[in-house]
């Protein structure tokens, strides 16, 4: 009876630590290295503080953008993730709130908006990711090229439209040197998008 009692306890504290998988160690292997973008370095706009708000919208992108996963293409018509790697949300939802806080911090709007947050909205400012990824080459390279189109939202006339386009050398093997390369080239567009923008949004 006590052995019977003695295996049922060992079988029961074995299913906990398989459900928990924290047991040895074993549970986090799997657990892929998280990354965010970051928008490196103050913008420098110098001119009078505009009264208009802006909307910025979630950008579009092809499905092998829209994800967590980090983009490698291995050649014109061929694309892989990077192994346990990924961007801490879908790659749409983090460039947008990276650009919307750019914009904050260049101290020129009255003010910046993300979707249902109720602002009454002059522009959107309305982008589209075109490429975004670790181009596999030699030299390897990073790629960010964003589309962007300056909305009225009044009358939903198109004031301005553009494509900005990066490349960074890739330092390094490491899926740290990768997303730096692609964190140099992002900051270097949403500088330059924020840039642009202002001249038309007056």
């Amino acid at each position: 009876m006590r052995a019977s009692v003695f295996m049922l306890r060992k079988i029961l504290a074995l299913t906990t630590c398989l459900a928990l998988s924290g047991c040895i160690g074993g549970g986090n292997a799997s657990i892929p290295d998280t990354f965010t973008l970051a928008h490196n370095g103050e913008i420098s706009t110098p001119g009078v503080r505009s009264r208009r708000q802006i909307l910025i919208t979630e950008p579009s992108a092809l499905k092998t953008l829209d994800s967590e996963q980090i983009l490698v293409r291995t050649s014109p018509s061929a694309v892989q993730y990077l192994s346990k790697a990924q961007w801490n949300d879908r790659l749409p939802k983090v460039f947008q709130v990276k650009l919307a806080r750019a914009f904050e911090n260049s101290g020129r709007l009255s003010g910046v908006g993300l979707p249902g947050e109720g602002l009454a909205i002059d522009y959107q400012v309305v982008t589209s990711l075109r490429s975004f990824e670790v181009v596999a080459s030699s030299p390897r390279v990073a790629v960010a090229e964003v589309s962007v189109k300056i909305l009225n939202d009044r009358n939903g006339t198109v004031r301005a439209q553009k494509v900005f386009r990066q490349i960074t050398n890739v330092v390094g093997n490491s899926n740290e040197a990768y997303v730096d390369s692609l964190n140099s080239a992002s900051s270097q567009v949403i500088s330059d998008i924020v840039t642009w923008s202002l001249k038309y949004v007056r």
